[in-house]
């Protein structure tokens, strides 16, 4: 099972943060799931920690580190992904969310997010 996570649940499992839900770490941890993290979270994570937000606790550089010490997979941001933004409904108005919507709705895998308008885009949305 291909599993994509959002940015926050990528992080939560990084730094083992304790609003990472029993639901979520199961499924990750499932030996059947292969976890991906998408390079528009790299790039949120990159951003907003170069602002000094409080809710991205690590560096790009560290995050990508992290992630690959997980085993986790990279998923690139192919044009298609970029161009289905354009149809998804407007429930949610963050570029970076709305990248990581379109991506598994073109690929055979879920989303794992904490976000409950995320959720509402597709039922292979799973919230965690």
């Amino acid at each position: 099972m291909n599993l994509l996570l959002n940015t926050h649940v990528a992080l939560r499992t990084i730094t083992d943060h304790p609003n990472l839900t029993k639901k979520a770490r199961e499924l990750i941890l499932s030996p059947r799931a292969t976890i991906w993290i998408s390079v528009a979270s790299i790039w949120e994570i990159t951003i907003k920690h170069s602002q000094e937000r409080g809710d991205m606790p690590v560096s790009g550089d560290d995050a990508v580190r992290h992630f690959r010490a997980a085993g986790y997979q990279f998923l690139a941001i192919e044009a298609e992904y970029a161009a289905a933004i354009e149809t998804l409904p407007k429930h949610h108005q963050d570029p970076f969310d709305r990248l990581l919507l379109a991506q598994p709705l073109a690929e055979p895998m879920r989303l794992l997010t904490h976000d409950q308008t995320v959720a509402r885009y597709s039922d292979t949305f799973v919230l965690v």
